[in-house]
C-alpha cells in the first residue's frame, strides 16, 4: 500500500510541476503539443519495447492473449454503450461522450501506473491491453468525429502509428529470445524511462488552462463516474466470476479506470465539436483520477 501510495504522490506532484510550468509561461501552448508528440512518437514506442525485453515462457503467452481479448471486449462493449448513453445528446457533446467511453488517458497515464503497481509485467501487459484501444481509436474513434468511411486510410494510419510498430517490435525480440546489444538497449532504456515524468507533466499542462470552478457540471460528473468507477467495477465483476488470473485482471482493471484521453479535447478542437466541454471530460475525470485510482491499485494489489 505505501509504494502505491509513493507513486499517486510522485505522480500528482509531477502533474503539479507540468501546472506550473505552464502558468510561468515557460512551456508555450505550442511547445506542450511538441512535448505530446514526443511522447506519442518517441517516449511511449520506446518505452513499449522496453517493457517486452523480459523472460517469458507458454504461460506469459497465455497471459497476454487473454489481456488481448479482453481489451478487444472492452472496445466493443464501449461502442455500443456509447451510442446507447449518448445517441441523443446534441451533436458537440455527443461526439466527445461517445469518443470518451471508448478513448481513456490509458496511454499517458495507463503505462506509468501498470509499471508501477505491476512491475515489468504490468507494463508488458499494458502494452498488449493498449492495442484494441488505439485501432479503435483511430478507427471508430476518429469516424465519431469525421463520419468518415474511408476504412483503407484509417487501417493504414493504425497499422503505421509507432506504439503499433514497438508492439510488433518488442513482441518480436521477446517470442524470438533476441537481445538488444548494450549500444542499443541503454538509450532505449534511458527515452522510455522518460514517460511517466513527461505524461504527468502534460497532464498538468492541461489542468493549468482550464477554470476548475467550472469543471464538474452533472454531464461531466455522470460521465466519470461511468469512465472511473463504473466501467471497471463491471469489468472486475467479470474477471472474479471468470476466475480471471489476479495479475491479468488487475492490469485490465486498472487500465479501464483511466480518465478520458487528452486527445478528446484536441480532436474536437480540430473538428469544431464543443472544444470547452471536451476540455472539461478529460481535465474533471483526471482530477477525479486521483482519487480513484489509488483505491483501485490498492484494491487490485490486495488481490494479489
Amino acid at each position: 500500500m505505501s509504494d502505491v501510495l509513493i507513486l499517486q504522490l510522485t505522480m500528482l506532484i509531477l502533474i503539479i510541476v507540468g501546472a506550473v510550468v505552464k502558468k510561468l509561461n515557460i512551456v508555450s501552448r505550442t511547445g506542450q503539443k511538441n512535448i505530446n508528440d514526443l511522447v506519442i512518437y518517441l517516449v511511449l514506442p520506446c518505452n513499449n519495447v522496453k517493457s517486452f525485453l523480459i523472460e517469458c515462457d507458454g504461460e506469459t503467452f497465455r497471459q497476454f492473449a487473454l489481456v488481448l481479448l479482453i481489451s478487444a471486449a472492452v472496445q466493443a462493449v464501449s461502442v455500443v454503450l456509447g451510442k446507447l448513453l449518448y445517441g441523443k445528446k446534441e451533436p458537440g457533446q455527443r461526439m466527445s461522450l461517445q469518443y470518451g467511453v471508448i478513448c481513456s488517458n490509458a496511454g499517458f497515464l495507463g503505462n506509468p501506473v501498470a509499471e508501477g503497481v505491476f512491475a515489468a509485467m504490468g507494463l508488458a501487459m499494458a502494452s498488449i491491453y493498449l492495442i484494441p484501444m488505439r485501432v479503435m481509436m483511430w478507427s471508430s474513434g476518429i469516424a465519431i468525429y469525421t463520419q468518415s468511411k474511408d476504412w483503407r486510410a484509417t487501417a493504414k494510419k493504425v497499422a503505421t502509428h509507432p506504439c503499433i510498430l514497438a508492439c510488433v517490435l518488442g513482441l518480436i525480440l521477446m517470442i524470438g529470445g533476441l537481445n538488444l546489444p548494450e549500444l542499443l538497449l541503454r538509450p532505449l532504456s534511458t527515452i522510455g524511462n522518460c514517460n511517466t515524468a513527461l505524461s504527468m507533466m502534460v497532464i498538468g499542462m492541461i489542468l493549468a488552462d482550464a477554470d476548475l470552478r467550472t469543471l464538474f457540471d452533472r454531464e461531466v460528473l455522470g460521465y466519470s463516474l461511468l469512465r472511473l468507477v463504473l466501467m471497471p467495477l463491471a469489468l472486475y465483476g467479470v474477471c472474479l466470476l471468470s476466475e480471471v488470473p489476479a495479475l491479468v485482471s488487475g492490469v485490465c482493471v486498472i487500465l479501464t479506470a483511466m480518465p478520458a484521453g487528452a486527445t478528446t479535447s484536441i480532436l474536437a478542437s480540430k473538428y469544431h465539436a464543443d472544444e470547452l466541454f471536451a476540455t472539461k471530460l478529460v481535465v474533471a475525470s483526471t482530477v477525479l483520477s486521483m482519487i480513484t485510482i489509488p483505491a483501485w491499485a490498492v484494491l487490485l494489489t490486495a488481490a494479489l
